[in-house]
């Protein structure tokens, strides 16, 4: 079995707190993708939650990134805000039809994001997991769920997500559960516990704790992405390339 890749990345790239602490002063703002991109191994992608992207805005940012970059794209609120999830097909093609394939080999994976309040119904998710695409022309496709409550910490939920290799979330917050289990040959990691009083967000034994955690995935020939989220956000650059510096996939 041969070792699997590791990313680390944030969530999003346009936060002003950014502008001189992690990106260059004076550095122009339609270059900040450019030099995050070069900077860490992914970055998941908030603005798709909350609304379509053009075609043209997809390319760019293809355009932007390296090779061997990804990006992991958050999936629309109106696919998974709704009562039921089977109802989402609708909201999912039309998610689906907005120009990701433009990302090509720089698409990671897409993050089905719950809400807090949604419990684990077996019918309902194994039908909403019937509806996400295997492919979108051509271009394979894969998919990660972050559960938001502890009913699904459930045998049945981790067979569904066996059954398509759609990865759990590794959340690492204060508000939800940490469901830490491997159903497919990726593992996703969500760190949302960063404090502003630390210059690298998390504490270092923290850090080198996530770090082998990754090693152990990566030996387990499972491709890896670590995204450092919420908490204190002007920190997770700085956490994210620390954790780079530990693991020596550091870019910059």
């Amino acid at each position: 079995m041969s070792e699997g890749r590791i990313r680390v990345g944030i969530g999003g790239w346009s936060y002003a707190p950014w502008r001189g602490t992690f990106f260059p002063p004076k550095l122009p703002q339609s270059r900040e993708l450019e030099f995050a991109s070069h900077s860490l191994g992914a970055i998941e992608i908030n603005g798709t939650f909350y609304g379509r992207q053009s075609l043209k805005t997809w390319q760019s940012w293809a355009a932007m990134a390296p090779e061997g970059f990804q990006f992991a794209v958050k999936a629309s609120r109106i696919c998974v805000t709704r009562t039921r999830l089977a109802e989402a097909g609708e909201g999912i093609a039309s998610f689906m039809d907005q120009g990701l394939v433009a990302l090509g080999p720089k698409l990671g994976p897409i993050l089905w994001m719950f809400a807090a309040r949604r419990t684990f119904d077996r019918e309902d998710i194994a039908r909403f997991i019937e509806l996400l695409p295997e492919q979108l022309d051509g271009l394979p496709l894969r998919h990660v769920i972050e559960p938001r409550h502890e009913s699904f910490r459930d045998e049945a939920f981790f067979a569904l997500c066996r059954d398509r290799n759609i990865a759990v979330v590794f959340d690492d917050a204060d508000e939800f559960p940490c469901i830490d289990v491997e159903t497919a040959d990726f593992a996703y990691a969500r760190l949302q516990r960063m404090r502003e009083e630390v210059g690298t967000g998390y504490e270092a034994h923290d850090l080198d704790g996530f770090a082998e955690r990754a090693r152990r995935w990566q030996v387990d020939g499972r491709e890896a992405y670590i995204f450092m989220i919420n908490g204190a956000k002007v920190r997770a650059p700085a956490a994210a390339i620390a954790l780079q510096q530990r693991l020596g996939i550091a870019r910059a």
